[in-house]
C-alpha cells in the first residue's frame, strides 16, 4: 500500500489510549481522529495525536472516512458503533471484548459485519504475550501427547475475563468448534456493574474434537497464589496423555512432559502485546489471506460459548451450539439470581466482591 492507513479511535480511556499509541507508533498507520464524550480526556488525546477531534463518533468518522474505525467504549455500545464504522466506509473495525452483552446484540453485530463485508478484530491481545505463545508452542509440538482437556480460571468477573479465558482455551485446542456446554452461576452483585456479570460462573465445554473444556470465572474461581496482582490471577492451559502446559497471566508459564519440568517468564504487558496485534491489522488489510488471529469469527465462537453457559445456568442442562435464537442472557441471569449472594473461594476476592455472603446458608437460601 502507498501511504498510511487512517485510523479513528473512539473512547480515549486507558484501552483507547493503548490502541491509539500503538497505531501511532507503527509507521503503517496514522491516527487521524479521536473521539470521547469526556472533554478533558478528548483534549488530552488530541494534544498527543492531533488530527480531528470530537464528541460525536458519527460526525468524526464521516468527516474522515477512515480505513480503520477503532472503538474502546463501555460494552453497552456495540451494534451502534459497528453501524457507525460501516456508514463511515471503514474497511476494518477493531473493538474491545466482549463482543456484546447478550446474544441478541451479538447476533446483530454478526449480521451487520457479514452484510457489509467489513473486517473486524476483537482485542484478545494476550495471545501475543511470550508466555501465552510458549504454551501454544508446547501444545502444538505434540509434547503433551493426546490433548484431552483445556482449562481456564480467573478471579475477575465474566464480562471482563471470561471472553479472554475461552479465546485462549480455544486457541490451545486448535480453534475446534464447541458442540455443547453446561454451566452454573451464583451471585447477583456484579450484575449492576458496567460490565454486568454473575459474581461467579463455571462450566464445561464439549469440543467437536473430543477435548473437554473446563472454565471458572469470578468470586468462586480458585486462587492463583503465584500471582500477586489481583486482575492477573488467571490460569489457562492444556492437559494431555503425556503432560500439561499452562500460562499464568501475571507470572510466566510452566509445563511437565516426558522431557521433565520446564518453566519460563512472562507477564501481561500492553507495551509488548499491542504492537504485534496492530501490525497484524495492517497485514490483513494488505492481504486478505493473512487473517488476523483475533478475527471476529473466532471471537464470536467464544462469545457463543459464554452466552450458552449463561443460558445453561438459568435453564439447567446442556445447551447446544451454535446458538440458533437470540436472547437477553444478562436479563435472564438478573431474574434468576435476584437476591442471591456468592460464596468466596479465597479471602483475596473479598474486596472485589463486597456483597459476598460469609455464611453458606445465606448464599444458598435463594
Amino acid at each position: 500500500m502507498n501511504g498510511k492507513y487512517r485510523v479513528v479511535v473512539v473512547g480515549m480511556g486507558k484501552r483507547g489510549m493503548h490502541h491509539a499509541l500503538a497505531f501511532q507508533a507503527n509507521n503503517r498507520f496514522e491516527v487521524a481522529g479521536v473521539c470521547d464524550i469526556d472533554g478533558a480526556r478528548l483534549d488530552a488525546a488530541a494534544s498527543k495525536f492531533g488530527g480531528v477531534k470530537g464528541k460525536d463518533a458519527l460526525q468524526v468518522a464521516l468527516s474522515l472516512r477512515p480505513d480503520i474505525f477503532c472503538f474502546c467504549t463501555l460494552p453497552n455500545l456495540r451494534s451502534s458503533m459497528i453501524r457507525i464504522a460501516i456508514e463511515s466506509g471503514a474497511r476494518l473495525v477493531a473493538f474491545e471484548k466482549p463482543v456484546a452483552l447478550n446474544s441478541r446484540e451479538g447476533m446483530e453485530v454478526k449480521r451487520l459485519l457479514a452484510a457489509s463485508g467489513v473486517k473486524a478484530v476483537v482485542s484478545h491481545q494476550h495471545r501475543y504475550g511470550e508466555h501465552y505463545r510458549k504454551v501454544k508452542e508446547i501444545v502444538a509440538s505434540g509434547a503433551l501427547g493426546r490433548v484431552h482437556t483445556v482449562y481456564g480460571t480467573a478471579s475477575g468477573w465474566m464480562m471482563h475475563m471470561l471472553s479472554h479465558l475461552i479465546d485462549y482455551m480455544r486457541w490451545y485446542n486448535s480453534e475446534a468448534k464447541a458442540e455443547w456446554v453446561i454451566g452454573q452461576a451464583a451471585g447477583c452483585g456484579k450484575l449492576a456493574d458496567l460490565h454486568p456479570s454473575p459474581d461467579y460462573i463455571g462450566g464445561f465445554i464439549q469440543f467437536a474434537n473430543g477435548v473437554r473444556g473446563i472454565v471458572e470465572c469470578g468470586a468462586g474461581a480458585p486462587d492463583v497464589p503465584e500471582v500477586d496482582y489481583w486482575w492477573r490471577k488467571c490460569r489457562i492451559g492444556a492437559q494431555g496423555t503425556e503432560g500439561f502446559a499452562e500460562v499464568l497471566t501475571g507470572e510466566g508459564w510452566r509445563a511437565v512432559t516426558k522431557a521433565g519440568l520446564t518453566s519460563g517468564g512472562g507477564c501481561m504487558n500492553y507495551d509488548l502485546d499491542m504492537p504485534p496485534y496492530i501490525e497484524d491489522i495492517a497485514d490483513w488489510l494488505d492481504d486478505d489471506r493473512k487473517v488476523h488471529p483475533c478475527n471476529f469469527e473466532s471471537a464470536y465462537a467464544g462469545f457463543e460459548i459464554m452466552m450458552a453457559l449463561c443460558r445453561s445456568a438459568v435453564w439447567g442442562g446442556q445447551v447446544a451450539l451454535p446458538l440458533r435464537d437470540d436472547a437477553d442472557e444478562i436479563g435472564m441471569l438478573a431474574a434468576h439470581l435476584a437476591g442471591q449472594k456468592v460464596l468466596l473461594s479465597t479471602a483475596t476476592n473479598a474486596n472485589a466482591y463486597p456483597s459476598a455472603s460469609p455464611e453458606p446458608e445465606l448464599a444458598m437460601s435463594h
